[in-house]
Protein backbone atom coordinates (compact mmCIF):
# COMPACT_ATOMS: atom_id res chain seq x y z
CA UNK A 1 0.00 0.00 0.00
CA UNK A 2 2.86 2.34 0.53
CA UNK A 3 4.20 2.68 -2.36
CA UNK A 4 0.59 3.14 -4.10
CA UNK A 5 -0.31 5.77 -2.10
CA UNK A 6 2.99 7.44 -2.77
CA UNK A 7 2.47 7.35 -6.39
CA UNK A 8 -1.06 8.17 -6.07
CA UNK A 9 -0.73 11.62 -3.88
CA UNK A 10 1.65 13.21 -6.24
CA UNK A 11 -1.07 14.28 -8.74
CA UNK A 12 -3.20 15.72 -5.99
CA UNK A 13 -0.64 17.49 -4.05
CA UNK A 14 0.51 19.37 -7.39
CA UNK A 15 -3.26 20.18 -7.81
CA UNK A 16 -3.33 22.28 -4.48
CA UNK A 17 0.19 23.38 -3.50
CA UNK A 18 -0.70 26.07 -6.67
CA UNK A 19 -3.70 27.48 -5.11
CA UNK A 20 -1.93 29.72 -2.86
CA UNK A 21 0.59 30.57 -5.31
CA UNK A 22 -1.04 31.71 -8.10
CA UNK A 23 -1.29 35.63 -6.43
CA UNK A 24 2.92 35.82 -5.43
CA UNK A 25 3.47 34.12 -9.05
CA UNK A 26 0.89 36.50 -10.68
CA UNK A 27 3.17 39.20 -8.79
CA UNK A 28 6.52 38.10 -9.65
CA UNK A 29 5.53 38.15 -13.67
CA UNK A 30 2.87 40.85 -13.24
CA UNK A 31 0.13 38.66 -14.44
CA UNK A 32 -3.06 38.91 -13.78
CA UNK A 33 -5.53 36.26 -12.68
CA UNK A 34 -6.31 34.86 -16.29
CA UNK A 35 -3.25 34.83 -17.11
CA UNK A 36 -1.91 32.60 -13.86
CA UNK A 37 -4.79 30.40 -14.69
CA UNK A 38 -3.32 28.71 -17.26
CA UNK A 39 -1.22 27.15 -14.12
CA UNK A 40 -4.02 25.31 -13.20
CA UNK A 41 -5.01 24.73 -16.47
CA UNK A 42 -1.99 23.33 -18.19
CA UNK A 43 -1.47 20.41 -15.65
CA UNK A 44 -5.33 19.31 -16.08
CA UNK A 45 -5.20 19.56 -19.75
CA UNK A 46 -2.11 16.96 -19.59
CA UNK A 47 -3.71 15.10 -17.17
CA UNK A 48 -7.06 14.94 -18.58
CA UNK A 49 -5.29 13.90 -22.00
CA UNK A 50 -2.44 11.75 -20.47
CA UNK A 51 -4.11 9.76 -17.62
CA UNK A 52 -6.58 7.48 -20.10
CA UNK A 53 -3.13 7.05 -21.94
CA UNK A 54 -0.90 6.18 -19.11
CA UNK A 55 -3.78 3.67 -17.31
CA UNK A 56 -3.63 2.00 -21.24
CA UNK A 57 0.39 1.50 -20.48
CA UNK A 58 -0.71 0.21 -16.95
CA UNK A 59 -2.67 -2.93 -18.64
CA UNK A 60 -0.12 -3.17 -21.91
CA UNK A 61 3.09 -2.86 -20.14
CA UNK A 62 2.76 -3.43 -16.06
CA UNK A 63 1.99 -1.16 -13.17
CA UNK A 64 5.28 -1.12 -11.75
CA UNK A 65 7.35 -0.12 -15.26
CA UNK A 66 5.05 3.13 -15.70
CA UNK A 67 5.22 3.80 -11.76
CA UNK A 68 9.32 3.86 -12.34
CA UNK A 69 8.48 6.41 -15.18
CA UNK A 70 6.28 8.78 -13.76
CA UNK A 71 8.08 9.49 -11.26
CA UNK A 72 11.56 10.17 -13.02
CA UNK A 73 8.92 12.54 -15.31
CA UNK A 74 8.23 14.62 -11.61
CA UNK A 75 11.83 14.64 -10.20
CA UNK A 76 12.69 16.66 -13.63
CA UNK A 77 9.65 19.17 -13.65
CA UNK A 78 10.16 19.46 -9.73
CA UNK A 79 14.15 20.84 -11.32
CA UNK A 80 12.53 23.00 -13.66
CA UNK A 81 10.17 24.60 -11.46
CA UNK A 82 13.26 26.21 -9.50
CA UNK A 83 14.68 27.86 -12.72
CA UNK A 84 11.50 29.85 -13.14
CA UNK A 85 12.26 31.63 -16.25
CA UNK A 86 9.05 32.97 -16.90
CA UNK A 87 5.24 32.35 -16.59
CA UNK A 88 5.19 30.54 -20.17
CA UNK A 89 8.13 28.26 -18.57
CA UNK A 90 6.23 27.56 -15.25
CA UNK A 91 3.48 26.54 -17.34
CA UNK A 92 5.45 24.23 -19.88
CA UNK A 93 6.63 22.54 -16.08
CA UNK A 94 2.93 22.04 -15.02
CA UNK A 95 1.99 19.96 -18.39
CA UNK A 96 5.56 17.84 -17.01
CA UNK A 97 4.47 17.28 -13.76
CA UNK A 98 0.75 16.49 -15.40
CA UNK A 99 1.82 13.54 -17.51
CA UNK A 100 4.67 12.31 -15.07
CA UNK A 101 1.72 12.22 -12.37
CA UNK A 102 -0.53 10.15 -14.16
CA UNK A 103 1.15 6.87 -13.36
CA UNK A 104 -0.06 6.60 -9.78
CA UNK A 105 -3.80 6.25 -9.85
CA UNK A 106 -4.38 3.80 -12.69
CA UNK A 107 -1.52 2.18 -11.54
CA UNK A 108 -2.50 1.64 -8.07
CA UNK A 109 -6.21 0.16 -9.02
CA UNK A 110 -4.78 -2.15 -11.49
CA UNK A 111 -2.69 -3.38 -8.67
CA UNK A 112 -5.49 -3.83 -6.26
CA UNK A 113 -7.25 -5.34 -8.84
CA UNK A 114 -5.10 -7.68 -9.31
CA UNK A 115 -3.94 -9.05 -5.68
CA UNK A 116 -7.39 -9.11 -4.91
CA UNK A 117 -8.52 -11.14 -7.60
CA UNK A 118 -5.73 -13.19 -7.24
CA UNK A 119 -7.14 -13.54 -3.41
CA UNK A 120 -10.80 -14.07 -4.58
CA UNK A 121 -11.69 -11.39 -2.63
CA UNK A 122 -14.09 -8.83 -3.40
CA UNK A 123 -13.80 -5.24 -3.08
CA UNK A 124 -11.11 -4.07 -0.91
CA UNK A 125 -12.70 -1.52 0.90
CA UNK A 126 -10.18 -0.76 3.28
CA UNK A 127 -7.50 -0.34 0.87
CA UNK A 128 -9.52 1.66 -1.14
CA UNK A 129 -10.45 3.82 2.04
CA UNK A 130 -7.03 4.48 2.47
CA UNK A 131 -6.10 5.24 -0.65
CA UNK A 132 -8.62 7.71 -1.08
CA UNK A 133 -8.21 9.25 2.62
CA UNK A 134 -4.62 10.02 1.22
CA UNK A 135 -5.34 11.57 -1.99
CA UNK A 136 -8.18 13.51 0.39
CA UNK A 137 -5.99 14.57 3.04
CA UNK A 138 -3.33 16.24 0.33
CA UNK A 139 -5.87 18.22 -1.72
CA UNK A 140 -7.08 19.38 0.92
CA UNK A 141 -3.91 20.14 3.13
CA UNK A 142 -2.39 21.18 0.33
CA UNK A 143 -2.95 25.07 0.29
CA UNK A 144 -1.79 24.74 4.13
CA UNK A 145 1.42 23.04 2.64
CA UNK A 146 1.38 25.83 -0.15
CA UNK A 147 1.46 28.45 2.23
CA UNK A 148 3.65 27.37 4.89
CA UNK A 149 6.52 26.67 1.84
CA UNK A 150 5.95 30.14 0.04
CA UNK A 151 6.78 31.88 3.53
CA UNK A 152 9.59 30.27 4.35
CA UNK A 153 11.47 29.88 1.24
CA UNK A 154 9.06 31.21 -1.53
CA UNK A 155 6.88 30.34 -4.25
CA UNK A 156 9.57 28.04 -5.99
CA UNK A 157 9.24 25.98 -3.20
CA UNK A 158 6.16 24.43 -4.45
CA UNK A 159 7.76 22.81 -7.38
CA UNK A 160 11.04 22.10 -5.73
CA UNK A 161 9.04 19.99 -3.39
CA UNK A 162 8.43 17.68 -5.72
CA UNK A 163 11.77 15.96 -6.31
CA UNK A 164 12.34 14.50 -2.63
CA UNK A 165 8.26 13.22 -3.02
CA UNK A 166 9.38 11.81 -6.40
CA UNK A 167 12.35 10.41 -5.29
CA UNK A 168 10.76 8.62 -2.01
CA UNK A 169 7.70 7.42 -4.72
CA UNK A 170 10.94 5.96 -7.35
CA UNK A 171 12.42 4.08 -4.19
CA UNK A 172 9.15 2.72 -3.07
CA UNK A 173 8.04 1.52 -6.39
CA UNK A 174 11.46 -0.18 -6.57
CA UNK A 175 11.82 -1.68 -3.53
CA UNK A 176 7.87 -2.98 -3.17
CA UNK A 177 5.57 -2.74 -6.07
CA UNK A 178 5.68 -6.58 -7.40
CA UNK A 179 7.40 -6.85 -10.79
CA UNK A 180 5.67 -7.32 -14.18
CA UNK A 181 5.36 -9.84 -16.52
CA UNK A 182 8.28 -9.43 -18.69
CA UNK A 183 6.50 -10.84 -21.29
CA UNK A 184 4.01 -8.24 -20.80
CA UNK A 185 6.69 -5.83 -23.07
CA UNK A 186 6.51 -8.63 -26.23
CA UNK A 187 2.79 -8.80 -26.05
CA UNK A 188 2.07 -4.82 -25.60
CA UNK A 189 0.56 -3.49 -28.50
CA UNK A 190 -0.72 0.28 -28.86
CA UNK A 191 -3.28 2.00 -30.48
CA UNK A 192 -1.37 5.21 -31.90
CA UNK A 193 -3.90 6.49 -34.11
CA UNK A 194 -6.39 6.08 -31.20
CA UNK A 195 -4.54 8.06 -28.85
CA UNK A 196 -3.52 10.81 -31.15
CA UNK A 197 -7.30 10.93 -32.43
CA UNK A 198 -8.69 11.05 -28.70
CA UNK A 199 -5.99 13.43 -27.72
CA UNK A 200 -6.97 16.04 -30.42
CA UNK A 201 -10.40 15.70 -30.18
CA UNK A 202 -10.34 16.55 -25.78
CA UNK A 203 -7.94 19.17 -26.47
CA UNK A 204 -10.14 21.26 -29.23
CA UNK A 205 -13.28 20.49 -26.93
CA UNK A 206 -11.16 21.58 -23.93
CA UNK A 207 -9.45 24.84 -25.67
CA UNK A 208 -12.97 25.67 -26.23
CA UNK A 209 -14.30 25.34 -23.03
CA UNK A 210 -11.47 27.17 -21.27
CA UNK A 211 -12.17 30.44 -22.98
CA UNK A 212 -15.67 29.84 -25.27
CA UNK A 213 -16.41 32.80 -26.80
CA UNK A 214 -19.15 32.66 -30.38
CA UNK A 215 -16.11 33.31 -32.44
CA UNK A 216 -14.02 30.06 -31.32
CA UNK A 217 -17.68 28.16 -32.32
CA UNK A 218 -16.24 25.96 -35.37
CA UNK A 219 -13.78 24.38 -32.37
CA UNK A 220 -16.75 22.00 -31.61
CA UNK A 221 -17.55 21.69 -35.01
CA UNK A 222 -14.00 20.02 -35.72
CA UNK A 223 -13.97 18.67 -32.42
CA UNK A 224 -17.17 16.30 -33.74
CA UNK A 225 -15.05 15.51 -36.82
CA UNK A 226 -12.47 14.07 -34.93
CA UNK A 227 -14.41 12.56 -32.82
CA UNK A 228 -16.52 10.90 -35.79
CA UNK A 229 -13.16 9.72 -37.04
CA UNK A 230 -11.86 8.30 -33.59
CA UNK A 231 -15.18 6.40 -32.94
CA UNK A 232 -14.84 4.66 -36.42
CA UNK A 233 -10.98 3.96 -35.77
CA UNK A 234 -11.89 2.76 -32.25
CA UNK A 235 -14.54 -0.01 -33.21
CA UNK A 236 -12.50 -1.33 -36.51
CA UNK A 237 -9.12 -1.86 -34.00
CA UNK A 238 -8.66 -5.50 -32.45
CA UNK A 239 -7.56 -3.82 -29.39
CA UNK A 240 -8.37 -0.32 -28.99
CA UNK A 241 -6.91 2.20 -27.29
CA UNK A 242 -10.89 2.96 -25.39
CA UNK A 243 -13.27 -0.01 -25.68
CA UNK A 244 -15.71 1.83 -26.88
CA UNK A 245 -17.95 -1.22 -27.28
CA UNK A 246 -17.73 -2.15 -23.03
CA UNK A 247 -17.89 1.63 -22.26
CA UNK A 248 -21.46 1.52 -24.19
CA UNK A 249 -22.65 -1.24 -22.74
CA UNK A 250 -21.51 -0.07 -19.31
CA UNK A 251 -23.61 2.77 -18.38
CA UNK A 252 -23.60 2.76 -14.61
CA UNK A 253 -19.75 3.24 -15.62
CA UNK A 254 -20.25 6.53 -17.74
CA UNK A 255 -22.86 8.00 -14.91
CA UNK A 256 -19.82 7.12 -12.63
CA UNK A 257 -18.09 9.36 -15.07
CA UNK A 258 -20.37 11.80 -14.85
CA UNK A 259 -20.69 12.47 -11.38
CA UNK A 260 -17.34 12.23 -10.55
CA UNK A 261 -16.39 15.50 -13.24
CA UNK A 262 -19.92 17.43 -11.79
CA UNK A 263 -18.29 16.78 -7.94
CA UNK A 264 -14.95 17.53 -8.55
CA UNK A 265 -16.30 20.72 -10.72
CA UNK A 266 -17.63 22.27 -7.32
CA UNK A 267 -15.13 21.07 -5.33
CA UNK A 268 -12.05 22.40 -7.45
CA UNK A 269 -13.95 25.66 -7.59
CA UNK A 270 -13.87 25.84 -4.08
CA UNK A 271 -10.29 24.91 -3.61
CA UNK A 272 -8.97 27.78 -6.32
CA UNK A 273 -12.08 30.15 -6.17
CA UNK A 274 -12.70 30.96 -2.56
CA UNK A 275 -8.75 30.67 -1.68
CA UNK A 276 -8.49 33.38 -3.95
CA UNK A 277 -11.18 35.59 -2.85
CA UNK A 278 -9.63 34.84 0.72
CA UNK A 279 -6.19 36.54 -0.76
CA UNK A 280 -8.10 39.39 -2.49
CA UNK A 281 -11.07 40.29 -1.09
CA UNK A 282 -10.56 39.95 2.26
CA UNK A 283 -6.75 40.41 2.35
CA UNK A 284 -5.90 37.58 3.90
CA UNK A 285 -1.82 36.25 3.61
CA UNK A 286 -1.19 32.59 1.63
CA UNK A 287 -0.78 30.55 5.00
CA UNK A 288 -3.43 32.27 6.62
CA UNK A 289 -6.15 31.10 3.29
CA UNK A 290 -4.56 27.80 3.44
CA UNK A 291 -5.37 27.43 7.29
CA UNK A 292 -8.94 28.64 6.94
CA UNK A 293 -9.51 25.30 5.05
CA UNK A 294 -8.25 22.90 7.69
CA UNK A 295 -11.42 22.51 9.09
CA UNK A 296 -12.25 21.03 5.74
CA UNK A 297 -9.24 18.82 5.25
CA UNK A 298 -10.25 17.13 8.68
CA UNK A 299 -13.68 16.80 7.54
CA UNK A 300 -13.14 15.51 4.52
CA UNK A 301 -10.35 12.61 5.94
CA UNK A 302 -13.57 12.03 8.29
CA UNK A 303 -15.94 11.62 5.09
CA UNK A 304 -13.47 9.70 3.49
CA UNK A 305 -12.85 7.09 6.57
CA UNK A 306 -16.06 5.87 6.20
CA UNK A 307 -17.09 6.31 2.06
CA UNK A 308 -15.41 3.02 1.09
CA UNK A 309 -17.45 0.31 1.93
CA UNK A 310 -19.03 -1.46 -0.90
CA UNK A 311 -22.36 -1.16 0.51
CA UNK A 312 -24.97 2.02 1.01
CA UNK A 313 -23.17 3.66 -2.48
CA UNK A 314 -25.95 5.13 -3.06
CA UNK A 315 -27.28 6.76 -0.29
CA UNK A 316 -23.66 7.97 0.17
CA UNK A 317 -23.75 9.67 -2.97
CA UNK A 318 -26.80 11.43 -2.33
CA UNK A 319 -25.40 12.85 0.97
CA UNK A 320 -22.40 14.06 -1.24
CA UNK A 321 -24.58 15.87 -3.97
CA UNK A 322 -26.52 17.55 -1.00
CA UNK A 323 -23.61 18.75 1.05
CA UNK A 324 -21.99 20.19 -2.38
CA UNK A 325 -25.32 22.02 -2.82
CA UNK A 326 -25.69 23.19 0.64
CA UNK A 327 -21.87 24.40 0.35
CA UNK A 328 -22.75 26.06 -2.73
CA UNK A 329 -26.02 27.72 -1.49
CA UNK A 330 -23.99 29.09 1.76
CA UNK A 331 -21.90 30.86 -0.86
CA UNK A 332 -24.30 33.69 -1.85
CA UNK A 333 -24.42 34.62 1.90
CA UNK A 334 -20.75 35.13 2.24
CA UNK A 335 -19.26 39.06 1.76
CA UNK A 336 -16.39 40.97 2.73
CA UNK A 337 -18.05 41.62 6.48
CA UNK A 338 -18.92 37.82 6.73
CA UNK A 339 -17.91 36.63 10.01
CA UNK A 340 -14.63 34.33 10.28
CA UNK A 341 -15.72 31.28 12.13
CA UNK A 342 -18.84 31.89 9.61
CA UNK A 343 -16.01 31.27 6.15
CA UNK A 344 -14.55 28.23 8.21
CA UNK A 345 -18.20 26.64 8.75
CA UNK A 346 -18.64 27.22 5.01
CA UNK A 347 -15.56 25.14 4.35
CA UNK A 348 -16.34 22.47 6.43
CA UNK A 349 -19.25 22.01 4.66
CA UNK A 350 -17.69 21.37 1.45
CA UNK A 351 -15.55 18.82 3.35
CA UNK A 352 -18.35 16.53 3.35
CA UNK A 353 -18.38 16.85 -0.36
CA UNK A 354 -14.90 16.62 -1.43
CA UNK A 355 -14.47 13.45 1.86
CA UNK A 356 -17.64 11.62 0.15
CA UNK A 357 -16.55 12.33 -3.85
CA UNK A 358 -14.00 10.30 -4.65
CA UNK A 359 -13.80 7.26 -2.11
CA UNK A 360 -17.38 6.37 -3.33
CA UNK A 361 -17.27 6.97 -6.71
CA UNK A 362 -14.07 4.84 -6.98
CA UNK A 363 -15.99 2.08 -4.77
CA UNK A 364 -18.35 2.36 -7.59
CA UNK A 365 -15.86 2.62 -10.38
CA UNK A 366 -13.97 -0.76 -9.14
CA UNK A 367 -17.26 -2.71 -8.78
CA UNK A 368 -18.38 -1.25 -12.34
CA UNK A 369 -15.17 -2.25 -14.98
CA UNK A 370 -13.43 -5.09 -16.70
CA UNK A 371 -10.37 -6.66 -14.49
CA UNK A 372 -8.46 -6.80 -17.36
CA UNK A 373 -9.28 -2.48 -18.67
CA UNK A 374 -9.09 -1.17 -14.86
CA UNK A 375 -5.83 1.31 -15.93
CA UNK A 376 -7.69 2.48 -18.82
CA UNK A 377 -10.62 2.71 -16.71
CA UNK A 378 -9.41 4.25 -13.96
CA UNK A 379 -7.39 6.91 -17.04
CA UNK A 380 -10.42 7.91 -17.29
CA UNK A 381 -12.23 8.34 -14.50
CA UNK A 382 -9.38 10.88 -13.30
CA UNK A 383 -9.89 12.42 -16.73
CA UNK A 384 -13.37 13.24 -15.92
CA UNK A 385 -12.40 14.54 -12.68
CA UNK A 386 -10.26 16.94 -14.23
CA UNK A 387 -12.80 17.69 -16.71
CA UNK A 388 -14.26 19.07 -13.92
CA UNK A 389 -11.43 20.49 -12.51
CA UNK A 390 -11.12 22.75 -16.07
CA UNK A 391 -14.53 23.62 -15.95
CA UNK A 392 -13.71 25.05 -12.49
CA UNK A 393 -10.96 26.85 -14.03
CA UNK A 394 -13.22 28.40 -16.74
CA UNK A 395 -15.78 29.33 -14.13
CA UNK A 396 -13.32 31.19 -11.74
CA UNK A 397 -12.18 33.31 -14.47
CA UNK A 398 -15.67 34.04 -15.81
CA UNK A 399 -16.87 35.41 -12.26
CA UNK A 400 -14.12 37.25 -11.25
CA UNK A 401 -12.58 38.17 -14.07
CA UNK A 402 -9.48 39.97 -13.43
CA UNK A 403 -9.92 40.17 -9.72
CA UNK A 404 -11.59 38.44 -7.11
CA UNK A 405 -14.48 40.09 -5.28
CA UNK A 406 -17.32 39.71 -3.52
CA UNK A 407 -19.84 39.71 -6.55
CA UNK A 408 -17.99 37.38 -8.29
CA UNK A 409 -17.95 34.87 -5.88
CA UNK A 410 -21.69 35.18 -5.75
CA UNK A 411 -21.87 34.97 -9.42
CA UNK A 412 -19.84 31.37 -8.76
CA UNK A 413 -21.93 30.58 -5.97
CA UNK A 414 -24.96 30.05 -8.45
CA UNK A 415 -23.64 28.74 -11.29
CA UNK A 416 -22.16 26.06 -8.50
CA UNK A 417 -25.75 25.41 -6.93
CA UNK A 418 -27.09 24.63 -10.62
CA UNK A 419 -24.32 21.89 -11.09
CA UNK A 420 -25.01 20.76 -7.63
CA UNK A 421 -28.78 20.42 -8.48
CA UNK A 422 -27.56 18.32 -11.77
CA UNK A 423 -25.14 16.26 -9.38
CA UNK A 424 -28.12 15.53 -7.27
CA UNK A 425 -30.45 14.19 -10.22
CA UNK A 426 -27.71 11.96 -11.92
CA UNK A 427 -27.31 9.87 -8.81
CA UNK A 428 -30.93 9.98 -7.55
CA UNK A 429 -32.24 8.45 -10.33
CA UNK A 430 -29.02 6.08 -10.75
CA UNK A 431 -30.68 3.27 -10.43
CA UNK A 432 -27.11 1.26 -11.15
CA UNK A 433 -25.93 2.16 -7.88
CA UNK A 434 -28.53 -0.08 -5.90
CA UNK A 435 -26.33 -3.26 -6.47
CA UNK A 436 -23.05 -2.63 -7.84
CA UNK A 437 -21.34 -5.74 -8.83
CA UNK A 438 -17.16 -6.67 -8.84
CA UNK A 439 -16.17 -8.17 -12.37
CA UNK A 440 -18.87 -7.57 -14.68
CA UNK A 441 -18.35 -7.76 -18.23
CA UNK A 442 -20.29 -5.20 -20.80
CA UNK A 443 -22.92 -7.79 -21.79
CA UNK A 444 -23.68 -8.78 -18.54
CA UNK A 445 -23.97 -4.83 -17.42
CA UNK A 446 -25.30 -3.64 -20.75
CA UNK A 447 -28.99 -2.90 -18.85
Amino acid sequence: MIPLVAGAVLNPINSTLIAVALVPIGHAFGAGAEQTAWLITSLYLATAVGQPVVGLFVDRFGARRVLLAGAVLVMIAGIGGMLSFSLDWLIGVRVLLGFGTCAGFPAAMAVLRKRADAAGQGVPSRVLSVLAMSSQTIMVIGPTLGGALIAIFGWQAIFAVNIPLAGASLLLALLWVPKDDPATLTKARIDVPGILLFAATLLTVLLFLMAPALGDLYLLGVAVVLAVVFTATELRTRKPFIDLKMLGGNRPLLRTYLRQALALLIVYSIMFGYVQWLETARGMSESGAGALLLPMSAVAVLAAAFGGKPSGIRVRLIVNSLALLAGSLLLLVVGNGTWFVALVGVAAVFGVGQGLTSVTNQTALYSQAPADQMGTASGLFRTAQYLGAIGASTLIALCFGNQATSAGLHHLAWALAAVGVLLLAVTVFDKGLRKPRVGISAAEDAG
